[in-house]
């Protein structure tokens, strides 16, 4: 957590156990109002980094309800089948350019590519209390969409296992 408190002659400090920090006017949370949690001083802003929250692909592209039926089909560990998933989400009757999106979504990092640890939490991608895949399931999804045997997902391999 990084805390700063506000106000004249006002110093920064890190939990790391750094004292020399940068001013708060030097620093782009600054400018952020400050929390309404009673916890917090007066005049001090917290800051927590955490996992960014799973971007939800059903907006627009896929119906809640047939997400939600495909994750509780899939709800069993090593139960996950991509071809009936896809189906069953109505990704597959999808135009080329709605997978484009919701690739975007599931590319967390921004790559251009599915990793294999973004692979992993896919169905979080769906929904945020989706599963996360095992190992098996994983290393499975993987070898189906990787056709260049590059150790991840583009955009066009995505596409084709979708379409399958």
């Amino acid at each position: 957590m990084f805390s700063t408190a506000r106000g004249s002659g006002a110093t920064s400090q890190c939990d790391c156990g750094l004292s020399s920090m940068p001013p708060p006017e030097a620093c782009s949370l600054a400018a952020l109002p400050p929390t309404t949690e009673d916890s917090e001083a007066p005049g001090t802003l917290s800051l927590e980094l955490s996992p960014p929250k799973a971007k939800m692909a059903t907006g627009g592209i896929l119906n809640a309800d047939d997400v939600k039926k495909a994750l509780d089909a899939f709800a069993v560990a090593d139960s996950f089948d991509h071809k009936k998933f896809f189906a069953m989400v109505g990704l597959k009757a999808k135009s080329s350019d709605d997978v484009k999106k919701i690739f975007t979504v599931l590319d967390a990092d921004n790559s251009g590519f599915i990793e294999e640890e973004e692979l992993k939490f896919v169905l979080k991608g769906f929904a945020k209390d989706g599963r996360d895949l095992t190992d098996k399931e994983t290393k499975a999804f993987l070898k189906a969409a990787d056709k260049d045997g590059d150790g991840k997902i583009g955009v066009e391999e995505f596409i084709a296992l979708v379409k399958e």
